[in-house]
């Protein structure tokens, strides 16, 4: 299990988030910020009190704000709401998107814009330590007034209804059984909980933050792929040299070309034919690698400054501000959204050139006097052929969702929530294409490795060589024939988890 993480409600990490999410690490809520919180939960009761009209609070939702709820009524309005707008469709989304949604939740009511009980943030950590994950379905929301659906879903296994997942055999079970098994009393929600629980943009932010992470992860795997293919390619490291790319100082180009040399220093390969090398330069696709890497790095790094920002921002309506209750739209997911849709190109642009050196490897005709698709007896096996029909398939797949969804808005709630984000929908595009662009890598590496094998016994830079062990810890050299989908499953897996480089 990972280290702890404590809830602030202002410090929380993308790399925190990840512990919980996949290292179930230990969650708690700190006594200092249930103590800051107070104020705001007491200027919702004194509004109360004086039977202001506050949005949500006392008043119907969206389209119905107009309508004054009587006291009475007012705790069946909060439960009301969550019933109601628990409209999600379409498969469960994963147990540590789930995690990282409940983890950010938490964080969020925990802050004193929210005026909420503090007893609802440690529910969900109750929750999430006693790894009770509620089914929350992945489709239905359009990211404004925040995540709505995906929200609802969760809220309504702190009431007691829904489904979960546990770690307890039989899998989905009744929220009910969950928490009565657990020992956790279902939540009656008082005044303004309903909606400051689902408010709010963390489904989608879940979702970026988790991308960063992973992205970030093969970002760097995806230049140990670049190096061995360059060796393999007998290609030349000179246009990494540092003194050309401080001509053109973009951070992401000047990192990515600093990585490059880390892994190809050393080099017998590059030895061996520095002289008498009749090219004058090399294919884009492998001179090219820290412009086009490099802008791939700047784009993670503006997603990644999207999620810093909204883990521990107040994205609730109405917020709770100094004494006063105001009602804005810092729920709205574009800002989130945005940097989804900006990652999917990234990720694309980055599994596209993975993929063109995938085929100069395999291509007779580019691969440097390599076999035909890397095999010893071409004709008679066809070694590598579908791996590279395989990943220009991924390619192909992830640039058809490049399409924007942050740009798609349809008018909802009879037209008051008239410009939306579609966050989730930018989320599930972004989804698929990080697993596409992890599995060209993965396809990448086996072919780069597999290149290796005919230049021996010339060894590669060191970082390289430690790629190609790495490799081949999991897959071993291609001697004939086999299914090749168990092998890039398996390099996909460490792509995914970062261990390759």
């Amino acid at each position: 299990m990972s280290r702890g993480v404590e809830l602030d409600g202002a410090s929380l990490t993308v790399d925190q988030v990840a512990a919980v999410a996949r290292g179930m690490a230990a969650v708690t809520v700190s006594k200092a910020a249930v103590a800051r919180a107070a104020p705001g939960r007491a200027a919702v009761e004194k509004a109360l009190a004086a039977n202001e009209p506050v949005y949500g609070v006392n008043t119907g939702f969206g389209k119905l704000a107009h309508v004054r709820i009587s006291p009475a009524d007012l705790k069946q309005l909060q439960r009301n709401l969550i019933l109601s707008h628990a409209a999600g469709v379409g498969n469960p989304l994963p147990t540590d998107f789930v995690r990282a949604l409940m983890l950010l939740r938490a964080n969020v009511l925990i802050k004193p814009t929210s005026g909420v009980r503090p007893v609802l943030p440690e529910r969900l950590v109750a929750l999430l330590n006693g790894r009770i994950h509620p089914i929350v379905p992945e489709q239905g929301s359009v990211g404004a007034s925040g995540d709505l659906a995906p929200l609802s879903h969760l809220a309504l296994v702190l009431i007691g209804e829904g489904e979960v997942e546990t770690a307890a055999p039989g899998g989905r079970v009744a929220a009910a059984t969950a928490l009565r098994a657990a020992g956790i009393e279902p939540i009656e929600l008082e005044a303004k909980e309903g909606i400051a629980f689902i408010n709010g943009t963390q489904a989608q932010a879940a979702i970026l933050a988790l991308m960063v992470h992973d992205a970030r992860n093969l970002w760097r795997t995806a230049h140990g792929a670049a190096a061995t293919s360059l060796e393999a390619l007998r290609g030349t490291p000179d246009p990494f040299d540092e003194r050309l790319h401080r001509t053109r100082p973009h951070p992401g180009q000047l990192q990515s070309a600093a990585l490059l040399r880390e892994l190809l220093s050393g080099s017998e390969i590059r030895e061996s034919h520095r002289t008498g090398d009749p090219r004058v330069q090399d294919a884009y696709s492998l001179r090219c690698t820290p412009q086009v890497l490099g802008s791939v790095w700047d784009a993670i790094e503006f997603a990644g400054r999207v999620i810093d920002i909204e883990l521990n921002a107040s994205t609730d309506n109405p917020l709770v501000i100094d004494g006063a209750i105001f009602s804005g739209g810092n729920f709205h997911g574009q800002p989130v959204a945005l940097a989804l849709d900006i990652l999917t190109i990234a990720l694309t642009t980055l599994a596209g050139i993975a993929e063109r050196r995938i085929e100069r490897l395999v291509n007779p005709d580019l691969s440097q006097g390599l076999p035909a698709f890397l095999t010893r007896q071409p004709g008679l096996q066809s070694g590598l052929m579908m791996i590279q029909i395989t990943a220009a398939s991924l390619v192909a797949e992830s640039r058809t969702l490049c399409t924007p969804a942050s740009v798609q808005s349809i008018p909802t709630d009879a037209n008051q929530e008239d410009f939306v984000p579609m966050g989730m929908a930018a989320a599930f595009k972004a989804r698929r294409v990080l697993a596409n662009a992890q599995r060209v890598v993965a396809a990448e590496l086996i072919c780069a490795a597999q290149g290796l094998e005919f230049l021996k016994p010339l060894r590669p830079g060191r970082g390289v060589e430690r790629v190609y062990r790495r490799v081949r810890e999991l897959v071993p050299p291609l001697d004939g024939d086999r299914p090749l989908t168990p092998d890039i499953e398996r390099v996909t897996a460490a792509v995914a988890a970062g261990s390759l480089v």
